[in-house]
């Protein structure tokens, strides 16, 4: 598929906006969603292009947007299930999963890649039961590879934590058939994109509920901070928590994982993290990985030793019509 005249790159995806089994087109169908859980695409949209295909057929595309909230420009990849094109599930909303990479994050989000196989994963692991059948955004991260922004609203900077926590959120819910609540959206993510993640839950716990981090890092580093602490503790992740335990909620779910392997301070910040704010509304798990290094592909097949389960088992799945 991928060889020579057989390969779909760079041609339209529609992930099956335009069928006529009532699953709903963005921009315009009156279809009726199968509950009143489900958001069925708003539209306008998005001219998807083909990135990679997936064994099974499924593919990744791409799409370049400017946020309407941030005024940020850069490209978003995403990927639906096979579940998604299924019949029984044609008016059904699916739960998002917006998975972040490390490292400069620009101008690539390596989880685009079929090599790290978190889409196969996902596939494989909801088939099983352990998962549900994500739909999957991977936007860029940073907005250069000279700085990290730590998916923040840094003063006089571009605005990334609105493009994650908003626009990327907003072209999936205009494209896809999405779950309304809080209970069908979360974050993946290693490294400094773990960090993102994990951070945007616990600033918009109106608007996600869970998060896979994975060798995180757990306090806003970004030298772009610098002049602007108070910002900053807005961003802090300890504040955060301390500040959802003193309000009593509402629930979020953070699956942590860390490589034995790893950097010691990553694993005794996590379990500090842990001891001090993982109470309450604050709900946290720890898998320790044996051997496991501070990567990617650790990362994606340990997922499925736990992690993939307990936020799984916390939030909201597509709901068969038959």
């Amino acid at each position: 598929m991928e060889i020579g005249p057989f390969s779909k790159k760079g041609d339209p995806v529609s992930f099956g906006q335009d069928n006529n089994n009532g699953g709903g087109q963005a921009g315009g169908t009156d279809a009726q969603a199968a509950d009143s859980k489900t958001l069925m695409p708003t539209g306008p949209a998005a001219q998807f292009k083909n990135a990679n295909t997936l064994s099974d057929g499924t593919e990744i595309g791409v799409v370049t947007i400017t946020g309407k909230k941030s005024g940020f420009t850069g490209k978003v990849w995403v990927w639906a299930p096979k579940q998604y094109k299924d019949p029984k599930y044609a008016k059904s909303g699916f739960p998002v999963m917006i998975a972040l990479p490390g490292g400069p994050g620009y101008p690539n989000n390596y989880w685009m890649g079929t090599d790290l196989n978190l889409q196969s994963s996902i596939s494989k692991w909801s088939q099983e039961g352990k998962s549900l059948p994500f739909i999957l955004a991977m936007p860029i991260l940073n907005p250069d590879d000279k700085h990290y922004y730590d998916g923040s609203d840094i003063p006089n900077q571009p605005k990334m934590g609105t493009w994650l926590s908003e626009d990327v959120p907003d072209l999936i819910k205009q494209n896809f058939r999405t779950l309304k609540s809080r209970d069908g959206w979360c974050f993946m993510g290693s490294s400094s994109g773990g960090f993102a993640g994990f951070k945007a839950v616990l600033k918009h716990p109106d608007k996600f509920k869970a998060v896979i981090a994975s060798g995180p890092d757990i306090v806003p580093d970004s030298p772009l901070w610098n002049g602007h602490e108070k910002e900053k503790q807005e961003n802090n992740p300890q504040k955060l928590a301390q500040h959802l335990i003193d309000t009593k909620g509402p629930d979020v779910y953070i699956a942590f994982q860390v490589g034995t392997a790893e950097p010691p301070i990553v694993m005794s910040q996590v379990k500090q993290f842990q001891a001090q704010y993982g109470k309450g509304p604050v709900h946290t798990m720890l898998r320790e990985i044996p051997g496991g290094k501070h990567n990617a592909k650790t990362y994606v097949p340990n997922m499925g030793e736990g992690l993939i389960q307990y936020i799984s088992q916390h939030m909201e799945g597509p709901t068969p019509s038959s």
